[in-house]
C-alpha cells in the first residue's frame, strides 16, 4: 500500500483545519492562555509548534534544509487567530510542496534523524506518519485546552460519550 501526498496533505490539512478551528473559537482573548496554569500550553502555542513539527521533520530531516528551530520557543510564543491562520496556510503550502518532493526520493543530508522515529522503519512514508501523527495528537491537546478554557465546544453533543 503506498502513501500519495495527495493522501498525506489530506490528513495535514484536516488536523491544521481543525485546531484553527478551535482557534477562532477561542478568539484573541483566549487563544494565548495557559489552560491551568505554567505547566500547560496555550493553543496558539500548540499551533506554532505544529508549524514547527512539520518543518523540522519534513523540511530539515526529510528534505534537507538547515534549521534553527527552539523547540522549547515555540511553546512560550503568542500569536493572534489571524496570524495563526497566516502561519498555518504557509505551513501548509510548504508541507504539499515537501511531501510532492519527497514523493521524487530526495535524499537527505539529516536523515539520520530518522532514528528517532518509532516506527518499523526510516522510510519516506513513515516520517510522513509521524507528522500527521503528531498533528492530530496535538490537535486533541488544543481540544482539551479549550474545553479547559470555555468548557465543552459546539459540537460536544455529537461526540462521543467520556469512558468513565
Amino acid at each position: 500500500m503506498e502513501l500519495s501526498p495527495a493522501t498525506s496533505a489530506r490528513y495535514v490539512d484536516l488536523a491544521f483545519e481543525q485546531m484553527l478551528v478551535v482557534a477562532d473559537r477561542l478568539g484573541d482573548d483566549l487563544v494565548n492562555q495557559r489552560p491551568l496554569g505554567p505547566g500547560t500550553n496555550a493553543v496558539g502555542a500548540i499551533v506554532i509548534h505544529c508549524c514547527g513539527v512539520a518543518e523540522f521533520w519534513l523540511g530539515h530531516v526529510g528534505m534537507g534544509r538547515d534549521s534553527q528551530r527552539d523547540r522549547e520557543a515555540e511553546f512560550e510564543r503568542t500569536a493572534t487567530v489571524a496570524e495563526l491562520h497566516a502561519m498555518v496556510s504557509q505551513a501548509r503550502r510548504q508541507i504539499a510542496a515537501d511531501l510532492d518532493t519527497l514523493d521524487l526520493g530526495v535524499e537527505s543530508p539529516h536523515a539520520a534523524g530518522r532514528a528517532f522515529l518509532k516506527a518499523a522503519d526510516e522510510s519516506d512514508a513513515s516520517l510522513v506518519l509521524h507528522v500527521i501523527e503528531e498533528l492530530f495528537q496535538h490537535l486533541g491537546h488544543c481540544e482539551l485546552a479549550a474545553d479547559a478554557l470555555t468548557g465543552p465546544g459546539p459540537d460536544a453533543e455529537t461526540r462521543p460519550p467520556r469512558v468513565p
